[in-house]
């Protein structure tokens, strides 16, 4: 390891450009994607992207396709990457990305969780949140492949491939299930990439997404606009990738967590405890407005599955 001391501050020079990078593009591509929202086969950029919020008050999913744009385009021109991280972080966020919008755009919410969509898938029907899942899988690998391994042998490079293709996509779908309250998962992506953005192996790869992640952060505790599943697979997707740069010791821990918390979801309602520890509900109230009473007519959203539906706050019902 080398003990140069002009090091660590050129990799805090190249984090800051990066994030700079970041949360300009991404800035400019919300602000353009907003002011001319883009129609699909005759339907309108209103009908694709609008949806009402709990409160009544419409809300975009076009904070999603904004992030996607600005990370890759700023993951492209940061410095500090090779030339295969650059290709490999490109393939994660944008994958995953298209895929996440793809659900968002097409998806009826009707098969929630893997368990729901397993089922299905043995009944025949092939759900839009199953050719996530299988899509996001594959993506993961591909940039897992990309980015490269440093074992030494054929059988090891293999290993790491999987175990990194693993961890693109499991955290991936974790940040969608996090995805349920206005600036929820951003806080979530912060908290997990600061630290990793702080190690000389991941900082070329996050730097962009939190810059990206930071400058919507205000469009989203506003509750004027959401990451969705566009947004929320992708910033999950690049925040795994950052992680496969970790030693391999490490990467199985990540990995272990990030398995554990999939799992959890389908039984245990991340907001309701959230809610109910003092700490975690401080930092996930800070900054939001604060929330409506709930009428007893009002039916709750539930809390669980692959992230493959909206953000509970697009919908038009009191959130859990």
């Amino acid at each position: 390891m080398s003990t140069d001391p002009a090091r660590p501050g050129r990799r805090v020079l190249r984090l800051l450009a990066g994030a700079a990078l970041g949360a300009v593009a991404t800035r400019a591509a919300y602000t353009s994607l907003t002011r001319r929202p883009p129609g699909v086969a005759g339907r309108s950029g209103g009908e694709l992207w609008d949806r009402t919020n709990h409160r009544g008050e419409p809300v975009t999913l076009l904070e999603g396709p904004a992030f996607v744009a600005g990370a890759a385009a700023a993951g492209l021109l940061a410095p500090g990457a090779s030339g295969r991280v650059r290709a490999a972080a490109l393939v994660a966020g944008v994958g995953s990305g298209v895929l996440g919008g793809y659900d968002d755009l097409a998806g009826s919410g009707s098969s929630r969780g893997f368990k729901g969509h397993l089922a299905a898938l043995a009944k025949g029907e092939v759900t839009t949140g199953a050719v996530k899942i299988l899509g996001i899988g594959a993506t993961g690998l591909a940039a897992a492949a990309l980015a490269g391994s440093s074992a030494r042998t054929a059988p090891g490079r293999a290993v790491d491939t999987l175990l990194n293709g693993a961890i693109v996509a499991a955290s991936a779908n974790l940040m969608n299930l996090f995805d349920l309250r206005p600036g929820r998962a951003i806080k979530v992506g912060l908290l997990a990439g600061t630290p990793l953005a702080l190690t000389s192996s991941g900082s070329a790869v996050v730097a962009a997404p939190l810059g990206a992640a930071v400058a919507l952060l205000p469009e989203d505790l506003g509750e004027r606009a959401m990451l969705g599943d566009t947004g929320a697979n992708a910033l999950g997707a690049l925040l795994g990738l950052a992680a496969t740069r970790l030693p391999r010791a490490p990467r199985l821990a990540v990995l272990a967590g990030l398995v554990g918390l999939n799992a959890a979801s389908e039984f245990v309602s991340f907001t309701k405890v959230i809610a109910g520890n003092p700490v975690l509900n401080r930092i996930d109230m800070a900054g939001r407005r604060p929330p409506e009473p709930v009428r007893p007519a009002e039916v709750s959203l539930a809390d669980t599955g692959t992230g493959t539906g909206a953000d509970a706050s697009a919908a038009p019902v009191t959130p859990n």
